[in-house]
């Protein structure tokens, strides 16, 4: 690992080589980036080798609050820019943005272990929501209306709700960062941005972006950290932070909700996912298999919208099983460097021995094993990607998210028996329909609790669309026309006015 040392603002910046780019390794606080040597640090692994590849400054609880104070200090002045303006800030970092595509995408393979056809896919779908929030920025809209008793008019406008502290996960560092960070700074709102610790490097490199597109000083700050839980409750703590976006897992979720229970801080939570994924008896089969495939094991399984529980109609049970176990046991798992891979790591050792219990607790309960179920040997977070047959549906195992590269089949004798199993859950973010009736298919995505239904595809994430679940998958959408709305509060004006005045 070499550390170089450059400058960007007004402090120096420590530097770790990936390839042929750089990425500043500190924290990012005010408008500079303040150097390693000034605190603790602590290592990033690369996990489809297991190696190091960079050490991260290690934010603590005062750094995050030094954060929120260059934030709120930072919150009056961007509220009061221009929309055009800070439209024009945004262009400009979507182009820096696009310069640096390839050292973005590397670094989010290396630090992520996804395949580059992934990572770029995660890319320009990032880029695109980026550009879509610069596009929102000049048509935020309030109403006008005559009060219902008349004398006065009703004018109903939005303001910025303040400063906000946005928690990414690591499975989509790019993604994550550029669909919250677009909506709060195109609403008006500074912000605190805390990364995953296993993949801060591609945050650092937006943040970079952003820097030098010419955002103010405070605007955007970055802390990375190990100490999430010290780190969140103690910004969640100070009356200044007004809103709170996470993206992760239920149970931490909940534990944010609590912390902004005190201080009534606004919260948007996109939370865990049990993606039901029902083929119905008319379905295309080649079509609802292949489209499986890439809904289940893109990111090795690691995604909130994968398909969690593959709920098959019999009629079409044994031919869908069949192609899909094929076209599974087709999937290469290496680096995502490697040419023509499918399927990248497990993110961590520690996660891969998790799927490892989950496969032994599947096979313990009425199912079949039908390819996978293994850990690959060498050096990495590697599991064969693996499929069950599962007879034994009331299971608690059955009913958590897998997070993993883990298909569970369920048979179901009819439409009714599907939509029923496929709501048998706590979860509501995303669930699929296939079926080549376009009735039926209507009929039974407004039938089932999910915040998100994909028909006849298994990827719908779009910049124009509402993302977000029902249940105990969330709170609030990111996308869409909806996702600035969550970072403005509405203000409603009452105005008094002499309807005589002038008319003499």
């Amino acid at each position: 690992m070499t550390i170089l040392t450059d400058t960007l603002g007004t402090e120096p910046a420590d530097r770790v080589a990936l390839r042929d780019h750089t990425v500043a390794v500190g924290l990012y606080l005010g408008g500079a980036w303040r150097p390693v040597a000034e605190g603790p640090t602590f290592e990033v692994v690369n996990p489809s080798t297991g190696q190091v590849i960079a050490r991260v400054a290690d934010g603590s609880a005062a750094d995050a609050l030094a954060a929120l104070d260059a934030a709120a200090a930072a919150q009056e002045a961007w509220r009061d820019v221009p929309p055009r303006e800070r439209a024009n800030l945004f262009h400009a970092a979507h182009r820096i943005l696009l310069d640096r595509a390839d050292a973005i995408v590397e670094t989010m393979t290396l630090e992520s272990g996804k395949p580059l056809a992934e990572a770029r896919g995660e890319f320009q779908l990032s880029a695109d929501f980026f550009l879509w929030y610069a596009e929102q920025i000049a048509h935020l809209h309030g109403t006008y209306a005559e009060g219902s008793r008349g004398g006065y008019r009703i004018v109903t406008t939005h303001q910025p709700v303040g400063p906000s502290l946005l928690i990414t996960p690591w499975n989509f560092p790019l993604l994550m960062i550029a669909r919250k960070a677009g909506a709060a700074l195109g609403a008006g709102c500074t912000v605190v941005v805390k990364s995953a610790k296993e993949t801060p490097l591609t945050c650092a490199l937006f943040v970079e972006v952003l820097h030098d597109a010419g955002f103010p000083p405070g605007v955007v700050n970055l802390v990375h950290t190990t100490h999430s839980a010290e780190v969140s409750a103690a910004v969640m703590a100070d009356a200044r932070l007004r809103k709170v976006s996470f993206t992760g897992s239920t149970g931490v979720g909940s534990t944010l909700l609590k912390q902004a229970a005190p201080g009534i801080v606004n919260a948007s939570m996109e939370l865990g996912g049990d993606g039901p994924f029902v083929v119905l008896d008319d379905a295309d089969v080649e079509l609802a298999a292949r489209q499986a495939i890439v809904c289940k094991f893109r990111n090795a399984g690691q995604a909130c919208v994968a398909a969690n529980r593959i709920i098959v109609h019999e009629a079409v049970a044994d031919e869908f099983t069949r192609r899909f176990v094929e076209l599974t046991r087709a999937l290469t798992v290496g680096d995502g460097f490697a040419p023509g891979v499918d399927v990248g790591p497990i993110i961590s050792a520690k996660q891969r021995d998790g799927v490892a219990r989950l496969v032994a607790a599947l096979g313990e309960i009425d199912s079949e094993l039908l390819t996978g179920g293994s850990p690959v040997e060498g050096e990495g977070f590697f599991f064969e990607p693996t499929v069950f047959k599962v007879n034994d549906r009331d299971n608690d195992v059955c009913n958590q998210e897998l997070f993993a590269p883990i298909a569970t089949i369920y048979t179901v004798g009819s439409t009714a028996e599907a939509v029923r199993v496929a709501n048998d859950t706590s979860y509501g973010l995303a669930a699929y329909v296939f079926t080549q009736n376009l009735s039926r298919a209507i009929a039974v995505s407004e039938r089932l609790d999910s915040g998100m239904v994909g028909i006849n595809r298994g990827i719908m994430a779009d910049p124009a669309a509402a993302f977000g679940g029902v249940k105990s998958s969330g709170l609030g959408r990111e996308g869409g026309h909806d996702a600035i709305y969550e970072f403005l509060e509405p203000k409603y004006l009452a105005i008094t006015v002499d309807e005589s005045t002038g008319l003499e």
